[in-house]
């Protein structure tokens, strides 16, 4: 498969060899160039030799470079290839429970093996064939998993697809291979939980010191789920359920490799209404972006913060908007700032998500309107301070698909967004910018 180059970076090594916008790669030392992995594989060598195609006629050409310097070449997209949808239907994909109307975006179930090494995606395996395996293996590409469970069976009733149970043995293949994987499990009561979480741990303890991590975090559960299977939420009994039978493998892990393996959501926690563990627990926080850990390390930074602090604004109130889950934490460190700086008033207030049904209880699923709608009848202070996690990375605009400029015109107040980060969470708090 050719690849068509659409720019070339100026002074780049594919420029000083005479390669052009519009001309076709072919091949790199020889492989054929079907993605971006191959291309940034083969690439990285310091000499290569590159085919290409201009005006029907195939050239070559060799550039010596140092090793992992990027050749310069531009493709119409990031993978130089369609991204790889999901085929599965599994009972507790969130995209199937969301409303119709929101950004056609948002609909899309990627299961991409590529993104998973590019971006830290987690995927099923359930699309891949035995030669995209060897090549993941071939490049030496660490992976992100969602195992679920590792009963064949109920693998292919959670997900729908009859293939789910037999792609399995690719976590053994990579495994077995030395690389390492990172797995998460969306655990669901009735399901995958109890007995069954208990096999799932045991196996994949099985593979390390392979296994670097393991999130397990609980199923979201909308009010959209008509025509779906039913599926319901932890209660605490449920949660501390579960916080003990991965306390278990931890605990073997830990004595025979170091390492806990698996780790809870802090939903778990919550809802079990069960003391976070100290910072130390999460060892070096692996599932930090799966909500593992998040409020302790919130917590820790903030009290960091805290001590290293010094505030002369004078009078000061704002407001904390998060989801309805974390509420008492924000409202224990909000006690712990007005403490340290008696000027400072934190009001938290906790948003009920009647956008996607109140059993959504995480901060980062709030949309724009329930704030609007929630916080207008009060007094909000100086300033809003609401999570990045509502918005959109690479612009300010809510799963609502409004922007953060109707929340301000709506409320008027400031509305500061603010990262998972104890040091910007009190600078924003205290009215302090860099």
């Amino acid at each position: 498969m050719a690849v068509q180059i659409t720019g070339i970076d100026p002074k780049s090594h594919a420029e000083r060899a005479g390669l052009k916008s519009g001309d076709t790669l072919i091949s790199i030392n020889g492989h054929e160039i079907e993605d971006v992995l191959d291309y940034m594989f083969y690439a990285a060598e310091n000499s290569t030799v590159i085919v290409y195609e201009r005006e029907g006629e195939q050239h070559k050409t060799r550039i010596r470079k140092s090793e992992y310097d990027d050749l310069g070449m531009q493709f119409e997209s990031f993978l130089m290839d369609r991204k790889r949808s999901c085929s599965n239907n599994c009972i507790f994909c969130f995209i199937d429970q969301m409303p119709p109307g929101m950004r056609e975006t948002l609909y899309f179930k990627d299961d991409d093996a590529r993104l998973s090494f590019l971006q830290g995606n987690y995927v099923t395996l359930t699309n891949l064939t035995d030669r995209d395996v060897q090549r993941i293996i071939d490049m030496r590409l660490n992976i992100n998993v969602s195992v679920h469970t590792t009963n064949p069976e109920l693998r292919c009733k959670m997900m729908h697809n009859r293939f789910a149970g037999d792609k399995l043995r690719y976590i053994k293949m990579i495994a077995d291979s030395g690389l390492m994987l990172n797995c998460q499990i969306v655990c669901c009561p009735g399901y995958n939980d109890g007995d069954e979480l208990r096999r799932t741990l045991n196996d994949l303890y099985s593979l390390m010191p392979h296994i670097q991590s393991v999130a397990i975090v609980p199923v979201g559960v909308t009010k959209f789920r008509e025509g779906l299977p039913h599926l319901d939420i932890f209660d605490s009994k449920g949660a501390g359920e579960v916080i003990d039978i991965i306390g278990e493998v931890q605990e073997k892990c830990l004595a025979e490799f170091g390492t806990k393996m698996a780790f809870a959501a802090d939903e778990f926690y919550l809802t079990a209404g069960r003391p976070l563990p100290e910072g130390e627990f999460y060892e070096d926080y692996p599932q930090y972006e799966n909500g593992v850990g998040l409020c302790r390390s919130l917590i820790d930074e903030v009290h960091s913060a805290i001590e290293m602090a010094e505030y002369d604004g004078g009078k000061r109130k704002v407001t904390i908007a998060c989801g309805t889950a974390v509420a008492p934490v924000q409202r224990s460190l909000a006690e712990d700032i007005m403490a340290a700086f008696p000027d400072v008033t934190v009001q938290v207030v906790p948003i009920l998500n009647r956008f996607f049904g109140e059993t959504i209880t995480v901060t980062g699923l709030i949309t724009a309107g329930d704030l609007i709608d929630q916080l207008k009848p009060l007094d909000l202070g100086d300033e809003l301070l609401i999570s990045k996690a509502m918005l959109k990375a690479d612009e300010p605009i809510f799963l609502d698909d409004k922007h953060i400029d109707d929340v301000i015109s709506a409320l008027n107040v400031k509305v500061t967004p603010v990262a998972n980060d104890g040091f910007e969470y009190l600078d924003a708090v205290l009215g302090i910018e860099w």
